[in-house]
């Protein structure tokens, strides 16, 4: 299952790109992020690990977090890993003036097992109504840093 948004931000590219690739800012923007604990590398750098715990109502989820590539400013690509799914990100930033850049997110969902993906299905409104709450708030983030 495959999931893009897109928005356009009133900022620099290279400025909305760090933004996003640092990953000290996720709690910021990512009202559903509890913790933060990197594991390896450089916060943000390619091969760096983070493990990453969110909340929705009372049920957690923890990922570990891979940064897979960083070609700032174009973009950046991670995965999300836990038992019940891998989810493949990439994340492109492109300037369409010198104070406009369109930031689009896909997310490349690969459930483990049948009982997953039916769940993650099932569930997919309520995933696609989180990210764009995500990107919601990350381009205010953007916008008023």
């Amino acid at each position: 299952m495959i999931l893009t948004f897109e928005s356009e931000i009133n900022r620099p590219q290279a400025e909305v790109a760090a933004l996003m690739a640092d990953p000290r800012h996720n709690k910021e923007w990512m009202e559903d992020l509890v913790h933060y604990e990197p594991i390896s590398g450089e916060p943000g750098a390619p091969g760096s690990t983070a493990r990453l715990t969110f909340k929705n109502g009372s049920r957690k989820m923890m990922f570990t977090s891979t940064v897979v590539a960083r070609d700032l400013p174009d973009a950046m690509h991670s995965t999300l890993e836990s038992p019940m799914v891998t989810i493949y990100t990439t994340a492109t930033f492109s300037a369409l003036s010198p104070t406009v850049t369109r930031y689009v997110f896909e997310q490349d969902f690969r459930f483990h097992g049948a009982l997953n993906a039916v769940l993650g299905t099932l569930a997919k409104g309520a995933m696609a109504a989180q990210q764009r709450r995500h990107m919601e708030r990350f381009k205010h983030f953007a916008e008023s840093s």
